[in-house]
């Protein structure tokens, strides 16, 4: 069952913010200043943006006037492409009747319905992208 927890909510909550700025003619956002609007702690922003730049997703740049950008179009980036950076799948579907039950024979009673939901949660991740953010809560002007 794909699980999203913390670290890939804050990822894509970070990422968002620097899609809000992309095509912006402004300097590149540094890690304490989208921690700072993501309400994420310094360290923890810096970790997770270095990781999704070592992914190719966000372009860093070092020194005065440093920071990170998108190296691709938002549109060009699915949350699921940030989310299973920090996120692994695990093969067992969360069964009501205790780890190993689902797959050793007959399925608990929520088997077909915990695959519906995943395939649906796995679709919307991998069909959704940071263009979202771009239009929905870019504000004229604003930084």
């Amino acid at each position: 069952m794909f699980r999203y927890g913390k670290l890939a909510r804050q990822a894509v909550s970070a990422v968002s913010f620097i899609a809000q700025h992309h095509g912006d003619e402004v300097v590149a956002l540094s890690s304490a200043e989208v921690g700072k609007a993501r309400n994420i702690p310094k360290a923890l922003a810096a970790k997770l943006l270095s990781e999704v730049a070592s992914a190719g997703i966000l372009r860093g740049t070092t020194g005065p006037g440093g920071g990170y950008r998108l190296a691709k179009a938002p549109e060009d980036i699915s949350l699921m492409d940030v989310v299973e950076l920090f996120e692994r799948r695990s093969a067992e579907a969360p069964c009501p009747f205790g780890p190993g039950w689902c797959g050793k024979g007959e399925p608990c009673p929520l088997h077909n319905d915990f695959e519906k939901l995943e395939a649906k949660v796995l679709k919307f991740l991998h069909g959704t992208s940071f263009a979202v953010f771009v239009t929905t809560t870019k504000k004229p002007g604003k930084r």
